[in-house]
């Protein structure tokens, strides 16, 4: 089975298809440079597995959901799932090729629902999991809205006042020749290396987060040093680590419901998961499994995992409902992480407000208190 599931991940990466495939090599590499939304195929698989619960043949299946499909690139993408599917290759297989569309965990669970004969069972369960998965992401997304808008005025009321604001308030105060009260001392400097420095002002936080993003994709030390640091952070390290187990819990407990092998079902959690101290976690826990160990104390080893979590995989071997266990484990830590998020957005937001209340408080004193003593001293009549 390992084998096998390696030979269709391999035949996802853009690699010529070997003839016989139902298309020719370079059709096979345009295939697989296709993206869809995460939400297109989300509603596909729920259709998908509406259909095949009511015993619709897979091909029959495919053909009505492609006539249904507005043109586009997934669109293209059924077309060619409906080819091959009815040229006699198996729907997993038919996927596999499609690795930028259809990731490991889909086209596994797939080929497991195939050689089981629950194929709509397991589409089902791939809605489910995909369904959940849009919820939480737009969640997030929804609760970064604000924050995002309010930081965004933040930024560009900060660009104008330093380069066009202030400059102006200098002209005044300097013809008058008085002592500068200390923070509009601070506030005129500022402003005065923003003008005169603006290249490295927008230049060095532009090429810092270039360097960074060149260096996660990179992976290797640093992306595994930053991911440490984020996951020993107060609070937010908390979160963070609840929604990696919990997306870790509900893929492998996924997988091993719908009776892929746990070898394979770690490898492909592994290879979902974005967090490298909870990846480098998984393949340990791999490696175990591969020697003879229960997945619990590989797990325990690890230390990336809470003790609760542990226990209860270890409960699922001993019972036999591994899957059942893992699958408790993210329903909890899923509703923990959205209400850790909430609490977390619903204090960011007055946080945020008090910040530029105060940046706008030491703008406006900045600039009154000069004109305070230009007042006393007789300049203003």
């Amino acid at each position: 089975m390992a084998k096998k599931l390696n030979r269709n991940v391999s035949a996802a990466r853009p690699t010529p298809r070997a003839p016989g495939g139902g298309a020719a090599s370079g059709a096979a590499g345009r295939k697989r440079g296709r993206r869809v939304s995460a939400q297109l195929l989300t509603d596909w698989t729920v259709q998908m597995a509406t259909l095949s619960e009511a015993g619709i043949p897979v091909v029959r299946a495919l053909k009505i959901l492609e006539g249904q499909a507005r043109p586009g690139p997934f669109k293209a993408v059924q077309g060619e799932l409906v080819e091959d599917v009815s040229g006699g290759a198996p729907l997993s297989e038919a996927m596999a090729r499609h690795g930028r569309v259809f990731d490991g965990l889909y086209s596994a669970m797939v080929r497991a629902g195939e050689t089981g004969g629950v194929l709509d069972v397991v589409l089902s369960r791939l809605a489910y999991f995909r369904e959940r998965a849009a919820a939480v992401r737009s969640k997030v997304v929804g609760a970064l809205i604000y924050p995002a808008i309010v930081l965004f005025v933040a930024l560009v009321v900060v660009t104008v006042v330093m380069l066009f604001i202030i400059p102006r308030f200098r002209e005044v105060f300097d013809s008058f020749g008085i002592e500068m009260p200390r923070p509009t001392q601070i506030l005129l400097g500022a402003s005065s290396f923003a003008t005169t420095y603006w290249y490295l002002v927008v230049g060095v936080p532009v090429g810092a987060l270039v360097l960074h993003s060149v260096l996660m994709s990179r992976g290797g030390g640093y992306r595994y040093r930053v991911h440490g640091l984020l996951l020993r952070m107060p609070y937010l390290g908390t979160v963070l680590r609840r929604s990696g187990t919990a997306q870790f819990a509900r893929t492998f407990g996924t997988l091993v419901q719908a009776g892929v092998p746990h070898l394979d079902a770690l490898a492909i959690t592994r290879d979902t998961t974005s967090n490298a101290v909870l990846l480098e976690a998984i393949e340990s826990i791999r490696a175990g499994v591969r020697e003879g160990e229960a997945i619990s104390r590989p797990m325990q080893e690890s230390g990336s995992f809470d003790d609760l979590v542990t226990n209860m995989v270890e409960v699922g071997e001993q019972t036999g409902e591994l899957d059942k266990m893992l699958l408790k484990v993210a329903a909890a830590y899923e509703a923990e992480t959205e209400r850790k998020i909430d609490a977390l957005f619903k204090i960011l937001e007055p946080l945020l407000l008090v910040f530029l209340a105060v940046f706008v408080g030491f703008i406006v004193v900045s600039l009154f208190l000069p004109m305070l003593r230009i007042m006393s001293a007789g300049g203003i009549s």
